[in-house]
């Protein structure tokens, strides 16, 4: 908004002058403007919901639904990052140069991971329309080299008009160690999992608070909250006591599952009768232009053909998923409960939409901890069975098969990624204002996108969004209002086209006809000219179970022709569908570049691995300069990553350790022959690569006091990352979850003073490019 000039008259005496106060008040929005609850699910599929035909139960939003409207043709882009850009902006997700996901930018207007400041957000226009504005939970909207404390906040929630945030920046988290972010500062988690402690009750927790602070003082005042939960995104991380209730509803398997859900659907009126249900594996035998398979990757494998305890084993994954997505359901009833005892649910715009198709990045047989699948350290059923009984807990870092992403994106083809096909994009949405919608319970049948929602709610709300925000001109919106379909069930969409690109995959909607290609993602196929596109009428057809590209060849020909028209006017191009080892090997802007020797200090904010000394396949120094002041002094020097994965440098019992965690199955650690001497000293660790075993670097480490050998031991190490989220390099403590089970977290140093840790890394760093790209990609 353009700031007020002052009206009002000075003289030299304050009494000869006329005070105005309207060019410097805050901005106060409309008598009776609504509160906005913006709920942005992660991961969850279109036959997910028991309000939209699936098994999980979800009371809280089937009771949004009741008082409110389902919407059963929203789409999304497919991925995370750009459709939350679209969900904030109204714009399309490469016009806000978020083609992909942050981590992944590739230096193009569609894709650099920034999104314009000519792309105002909901929460900077509202900002200045008299709103309190608040962020919780997930926001992936950072470009991975700005989410430490060295960097720029401008892309960060603070940066883009929200007044509070708490959460994590990345793509996913652990949720009962989360890394997690108090507006620009780190927080610290003063509670832990045995007492109760989980990230889906710490955000509805604090989205209470901040409504609550902010009421008690102008309870007038409207608010947007965008809250945004890990769920149900990888980890499946939730109480014992949440899967234990679906125990056995998932045994028919994902085949099944389908066809009931679908059966549902059809009697619910979600999806019209006769749809179809499309066969899993469609487009296992297709191949590229130069011969190049389907990627075994996504290839679902047969129900009946699984052994039993494999039968058993992803039968209590997708428990453990329901699970951890009812638990979250019944955190947000509280907040709505909070909302409806306080006089506030009524007058409330409650929009709850997922992200994207359910997830199949637990590839055909799924894992009980994914960091190392993307370690290249192949999961075994006799290892993983071990953990059956603590799926879901802080002992596992678990997701799903893909067989169980299909089956929650029932009756769709495909899931999470692929922007072609209905299982990527399509998505639940329900919509509920009670003072401000008539209808209830009732479903909505028109096309819309994550694109149209905030030129939505700017017609909610009666306001034209404003020519300049910040000092930027901003650029058009890109989505439609579908406002005027709430009060009217057969009122046709505004919207006639939109266009679709993922990662190699690409569609796009015209009035009613989908034209997609048949392309895997993250493939490295190329050779886009040569795709084989295919043709739906969505009006006829939901599933996309008969393609019609022969019978229609010139309506097809129209849409290809309209792709391409889109895809110049939205940044749409180039089309990247490289392997993640390719994407990761773009340059991108570094805040500073690679050095042998890094020095870290007590009393700082966790240092994100991404941008820490890399240790990974090479010799390394650890170093801790320090003065031990009591004989008891205890605690930790130094350590990085968590359980499923790091290394930690600490004092028990009057001896020095260091211990390596491999991928959480093994803990190797070395114990120093003496007791540490009061006084000042080094302690340390220097590792001496030496060999490998399989994928891991193997070599000795010498365990020193100064410069006295106290202990030695052969290690292997880990050949990429010691963790996909949070879990970053501190001194003076274990953020976190702790490395070693010989402590618990954060087993802070006390009985002396740290004065500095130094990495020094030696010789050539062996890198294994494919390991660290599938670690980045695993983020969205």
């Amino acid at each position: 908004m353009s700031k007020k000039r002052f009206q009002g008259h000075i003289a030299l005496d304050v009494r000869d002058s006329q005070a105005d106060w309207s060019a410097y008040e805050s901005p106060s929005a409309e008598k009776d403007a609504p509160n906005i609850l913006y709920i942005v699910w992660d991961d969850v599929g279109f036959g997910a919901f028991e309000s939209f035909g699936g098994l999980i139960e979800t009371p809280n939003m089937t009771r949004l639904a009741n008082q409110g409207l389902r919407f059963t043709n929203f789409h999304t882009t497919a991925l995370c990052s750009p459709t939350r850009s679209c969900l904030l902006t109204g714009r399309n997700a490469t016009s806000n140069g978020m083609a992909c996901i942050a981590e992944a930018s590739s230096g193009f207007p569609g894709s650099n991971g920034h999104i314009p400041f000519e792309n105002g957000f909901i929460s900077e226009i509202l900002v200045d329309r008299g709103y309190n504005t608040y962020a919780v939970g997930k926001w992936h909207l950072t470009p991975g080299e700005q989410t430490h404390m060295a960097a720029s906040k401008r892309q960060w929630p603070l940066g883009r008009g929200f007044e509070r945030f708490y959460g994590f920046l990345g793509g996913e988290t652990d949720q009962y160690y989360p890394d997690l972010f108090q507006d620009n500062q780190p927080a610290e988690i003063t509670k832990s999992p045995e007492e109760g402690y989980h990230l889906s009750v710490d955000i509805a927790d604090t989205a209470i608070r901040y409504i609550r602070d902010a009421k008690v003082i102008a309870p007038q005042k409207p608010w947007l909250m965008y809250f945004c939960p890990g769920a149900g995104h990888a980890p499946h991380q939730v109480p014992k006591e949440w899967p234990d209730k679906y125990a056995g509803k998932f045994d028919m398997g994902w085949d099944k599952y389908r066809e009931e859900a679908l059966k549902r659907q059809i009697k619910m009126g979600i999806l019209p009768k006769g749809t179809e249900l499309p066969p899993i594996n469609a487009y296992i035998n297709e191949k590229s232009a130069d011969g190049k398979k389907w990627p075994d990757t996504d290839i679902i494998r047969d129900w009946d053909s699984l052994k039993d305890d494999e039968k058993t084993l992803f039968c209590r994954m997708a428990e453990v998923y329901a699970g951890f997505v009812s638990h979250c359901d019944h955190h947000i009833g509280r907040l709505l409960d909070y909302l409806d005892e306080t006089g506030q649910l009524d007058n409330t715009l409650v929009v709850v939409v997922s992200d994207n198709g359910a997830s199949g990045e637990g590839g055909p047989n799924g894992s009980v901890n994914e960091n190392k699948f993307f370690n290249s350290v192949p999961d075994s059923l006799e290892d993983n069975m071990k953990y059956l009984d603590v799926l879901g807990s802080t002992k596992t870092y678990n997701h799903y098969p893909n067989g169980w992403a299909q089956a929650f994106c029932a009756p769709f083809k495909m899931y999470k990624r692929y922007s072609g096909h209905e299982g990527g994009t399509a998505d639940p949405m329900i919509i509920s204002w009670p003072k401000g919608i008539k209808s209830k319970g009732e479903t909505r049948d028109q096309y819309c996108h994550a694109i149209d929602i905030v030129p939505t709610i700017y017609d909610c709300l009666g306001i034209e969004p404003p020519d300049v925000v910040k000092g930027y001109t901003q650029s058009e919106l890109e989505g439609v209002s579908f406002k005027h379909t709430f009060e009217d069930k057969k009122a046709p969409t505004k919207k006639r086209a939109q266009i679709y690109g993922m990662l190699g995959s690409r569609g796009i909607w015209y009035e009613g006809w989908h034209a997609a290609t048949v392309h895997p993602t993250v493939s490295g196929w190329g050779n886009f000219a040569s795709d084989r596109w295919e043709l739906f009428n969505l009006d006829e057809d939901r599933s996309q179970a008969h393609d019609l590209a022969r019978k229609h060849p010139h309506k097809l020909e129209q849409l290809k022709q309209l792709w391409f028209g889109f895809a110049g006017r939205y940044n749409g191009l180039p089309l990247d569908d490289r392997t993640a080892r390719e994407v990761l090997m773009s340059p991108r802007p570094q805040p500073s570049p690679d050095r042998d020797v890094y020095v870290y200090y007590p009393d700082c904010a966790d240092v994100p691995e991404m941008v820490a000394a890399k240790t990974h396949g090479r010799s390394f120094d650890i170093g801790c300069e320090l003065k031990v002041e009591k004989e008891r002094a205890k605690g930790v020097l130094f350590a990085q990553g968590g359980r499923f994965g790091g290394h930690s440098l600490f004092i028990k019992d009057r001896r020095l350790h260091y211990v390596y965690n491999w991928l959480g199955e093994t803990e190797q650690i070395v114990t120093s022959n003496k007791t540490i001497p009061t006084g000042k000293h080094t302690f340390g660790a220097r590792f001496d690569m030496t060999g490998s075993d399989g994928p891991s670097p193997t070599g000795r480490v010498d365990l020193y006091i100064d410069e006295q050998v106290v202990g030695t031991i052969e290690i292997k190490t880990q050949p990429g990352a010691f963790s996909l989220a949070g879990e970053g390099l501190a001194v003076g403590r274990d953020s976190g979850q702790p490395v070693s089970s010989e402590y618990q977290s954060p087993f802070t140093f006390e009985g002396g003073t740290i004065k500095q840790v130094t990495i020094d890394l030696r010789g050539e760093r062996i890198r294994d490019l494919d390991k660290e790209a599938l670690a980045m990609m695993s983020r969205d």
